[in-house]
């Protein structure tokens, strides 16, 4: 039961902590801050977050946990159904804003706390009970209401220390990113992360590869992106040598939410020398694995398990994959400290996602090569393809077909087919719109790289792919666009 952050009580207080564009504040600032609102909000069951990307939303966050009241992240973005639900559901008893922040109607009635940056207060102490609910993180709800799901004060903390240990993460390191506060990659791994280590983070209040060569060119040391961030980088890198200089010398580049298309990895590596690593999660289990800072950067694989992280594959009929041979598809399963309790107030949702022996279910699909680096393949509702008799992951197709001079963006889906049982469906959007790839040459083209089977049998041009804030492509929607 030791504290989530040492370095608040411990650490020297002129330490920088936080810097959100010009607004920062040392660790012994932010202790008082995050005392002051823990003092306000001490009696609370439950607080919600209005999580702008604001110092006053990481303060807020940290005030939460000093106080050890559950805190639930809001979307800024949220709309007013979904906004609605997430209240009703959690419940909270008031919610934190930064001074002056404009909330929607569906916040109208609840008590409303405005987080002072300069204010004091005394940080209660830290040693809660591991099981102690730190965050209620709502799911993206692509397949029904957003369900929230309990991260314990245990969770957050070895996953912290996992990442220390795959990434050498120390108090040295000065943490930059753009990402959202809502969620699990741009709050806990973008925020906590950097505050449990004793070390900083600078937030770029809004992403730009301008941004990123300034923080990073000025002692910037570890940079943390989703694909839609580090494309608008490779993009930018052939004609601005100060992002080059700026990631050729950072420490570590990570990128997570969803894969890292293939050309943008290669783009990145041969402009600055420098590959970037991935790593995978979910919400309900934070962080599972983790191209290690000591190991290969392996473009395409989101690494091994993290330090007290189970993990394995299994069939459809729930049965271990026998090898591991780089091919055989199955569904990834975790177990560990890192795991969520439970989806609030459903209990036949939390039943339903773990077996019998505590697995959960993450739904990814992956393959693992003989080394233990696992690979993902996609969502096995959205990008698991059955195919011929073949099982076929989306995201490799995806990134065939990125290496095709004449595809921007590209996504992968299945429809029913009577002869093949699903046919493999590319949506893709042209580098140049005038001359958009025909099927029949977007098909020899995976065939060449992959296999036959694995050829799209169907093209849809579209001038953009639907995504949602965290960069991740909607597949759900597509059939609307056709």
């Amino acid at each position: 039961m030791s504290p989530l952050f040492p370095a608040l009580a411990e650490g020297p207080a002129g330490l920088p902590a936080l810097a959100f564009g010009d607004r920062s504040l040392t660790y012994a600032a932010l202790a008082a801050a995050a005392g002051a609102v823990a003092e306000r909000i001490g009696a609370a069951g439950r607080v919600a977050v209005w999580a702008t990307p604001d110092l006053e939303t990481a303060v807020a966050t940290v005030g939460a946990l000093a106080a050890q009241v559950a805190a639930v992240p809001l979307n800024p973005k949220s709309g007013e159904k979904e906004l609605g639900h997430i209240l009703a559901d959690s419940t909270p008893d008031l919610v934190l804003t930064a001074p002056g922040a404009e909330l929607p109607a569906a916040l109208a009635g609840l008590p409303r706390v405005e987080v002072d940056v300069r204010a004091t207060g005394t940080a209660p102490a830290q040693d809660a009970d591991d099981a102690t609910p730190a965050l209620i993180v709502y799911t993206s709800g692509t397949t029904g209401p957003p369900k929230g799901a309990v991260i314990p004060r245990r969770a957050i903390a070895s996953t912290l220390d996992a990442l220390a240990d795959a990434w050498r993460w120390t108090g040295d390191d000065v943490l930059v990113h753009g990402l959202p506060l809502f969620h699990v990659h741009g709050l806990v791994l973008g925020i906590l992360g950097p505050l449990r280590r004793g070390g900083s983070v600078r937030h770029l209040g809004r992403f730009s590869p301008e941004g990123v060569a300034r923080e990073l060119g000025t002692g910037g040391t570890m940079l943390f992106g989703v694909p839609t961030m580090y494309h608008r980088i490779a993009e930018a890198l052939p004609t601005d040598p100060e992002l080059v200089k700026a990631l050729a010398g950072a420490r570590l580049l990570v990128s997570g939410s969803a894969a890292l298309p293939m050309h943008d990895h290669e783009r990145i590596a041969s402009a600055t020398g420098r590959r970037v690593v991935e790593r995978y999660g979910m919400t309900e289990t934070l962080m599972n694995t983790a191209v290690r800072a000591d190991g290969e950067a392996r473009a395409g694989t989101v690494g091994v398990p993290l330090p007290g992280v189970e993990l394995r594959l299994v069939e459809d009929n729930g049965t271990p994959l026998a090898a591991y041979d780089g091919e055989s598809v199955g569904e990834i399963q975790v177990r560990g400290p890192n795991l969520f309790t439970e989806y609030l107030n459903r209990p036949d949702a939390t039943a339903a996602a773990f077996t019998a022996d505590g697995w959960f279910r993450t739904g990814d699909m992956a393959v693992r090569d003989p080394d233990g680096q696992v690979r993902i393949v996609g969502r096995k509702a959205t990008d698991l393809i059955k195919s011929g008799g073949y099982k076929i992951g989306a995201g490799e197709i995806e990134n065939a077909l990125l290496e095709h001079p004449g595809v921007r963006e590209a996504a992968v889906t299945g429809e029913p087919d009577p002869d093949l049982g699903e046919r493999i469906v590319a949506w893709v959007v042209p580098a140049d719109p005038r001359f958009p790839p025909g099927v029949e040459e977007l098909a020899d083209h995976v065939a060449r790289r992959l296999a036959p089977h694995k050829r799209p049998r169907v093209v849809h041009h579209l001038d953009a792919l639907p995504r949602n804030d965290m960069g991740k492509i909607m597949k759900r929607s597509l059939g609307s666009h056709a």
